[in-house]
């Protein structure tokens, strides 16, 4: 197994009949059988791969600032040894039911909560998961219907990695968390009961990057050639570091354009005007437009490496037209049939 599973729970937050949230407390934790193993291993893989997570900490929130602490001091408790994993997660669901109270759109769910150590880190996973109706075939070939925990499809998770916690109060990236769908709002009743607030803007930190990259090949006196290969190679660091979850380090990648002949990238990044952090999270989807050329626009759709541009692909700002030279071979088959048949 990838993880190390320390404890594991499941309690249940539902609306009772006068409509009313309740908690439904498990009284011991769940045993560490196969089925539970395996169930938080993919979680541990889904969540990992999840794109365009959202980083925070412990911290104030809203108008007036007031710091929502009581899960970060349960918290605390259980790590210290001063409170059991089912009392402090006891706590966090009640925390929870109280959060969704304040809600008219919330069915409530099961709250699952893990303490697991992955590589050198302990984590803390958070995520309300939902019930999902599927229907089965008996051994007397009989449909039945029955219910199951949805685990593709989680919205509503985060995790804590504690051991950063711990070790740096500083930190403003200790918590990660999946975005809803249309933005971090979907997710605000989650992140204020666990007293989170967001510390890094990534896309921002990961546009500022590209920008600062694309300022120091403009400044130096590397070939055409030689400033694509240095994009490549930031694109290539930033993404091994998403995929393995690791941060990027402005120094370690410096190093790395270094070894290339690249020098003085971190004296740039970093002492300059770009307000660049010394490490924060990857995110491919924004770090793509080192390598490739992408737009939509009018119904149309153009993508190319960044390499062919001034060669196969020749942009002119001043008529507004582009101009390809090689057209790809299956969409010349199509454009060839398309001008036939007319």
């Amino acid at each position: 197994m990838a993880i190390s599973i320390e404890q594991a729970i499941i309690h249940e937050i539902s609306q009772d009949g006068q409509g009313q949230m309740r908690c439904r407390l498990r009284p011991q934790p769940l045993l560490n059988t196969n089925a539970v193993e395996t169930m938080l291993e993919e979680l541990h893989q889904t969540y990992s791969g999840k794109a365009g997570k959202g980083f925070g900490f412990f911290g104030t929130h809203g108008d007036d600032g007031e710091a929502n602490d009581e899960f970060a001091n349960a918290l605390t408790s259980y790590r210290s040894g001063d409170l059991g994993f089912v009392e402090f997660s006891g706590q966090a669901s009640q925390l929870l039911q109280q959060e969704l109270a304040k809600y008219d759109f919330s069915q409530g769910g099961f709250l699952l909560m893990s303490c697991y150590t992955s590589m050198t880190s302990d984590y803390l996973f958070v995520a309300l998961l939902s019930a999902k109706s599927s229907m089965t075939v008996l051994d007397d070939m009989e449909l039945s219907q029955n219910n199951h925990l949805d685990l593709s499809n989680i919205q509503l998770a985060a995790r804590i990695d504690l051991t950063e916690w711990q070790a740096d109060k500083s930190s403003r990236k200790y918590i990660s968390f999946i975005r809803g769908r249309a933005g971090r709002k979907v997710a605000d009743f989650f992140l204020d009961f666990m007293g989170c607030v967001e510390g890094v803007n990534i896309k921002a930190q990961n546009k500022t990057l590209i920008h600062a990259v694309e300022d120091f090949v403009a400044g130096s006196e590397l070939t055409k050639d030689e400033r694509q290969e240095c994009r490549n190679k930031v694109f290539e660091y930033c993404a091994e570091r998403a995929d393995s979850g690791d941060v990027i380090e402005v120094k370690d990648l410096a190093d790395e354009l270094a070894d290339s002949g690249m020098d003085s990238f971190y004296d740039f990044a970093c002492g300059g005007s770009y307000e660049l952090d010394e490490e924060f999270p990857a995110d491919k989807a924004s770090l793509r437009s080192l390598k490739k050329f992408s737009g939509t626009g009018g119904g149309v759709t153009l993508s190319f490496d960044g390499g062919h541009l001034g060669e196969r692909v020749i942009y002119d700002p001043v008529s507004d037209t582009i101009l390809i030279k090689g057209v790809p071979a299956n969409l010349k088959d199509q454009l060839d049939r398309r001008l036939k048949g007319e």
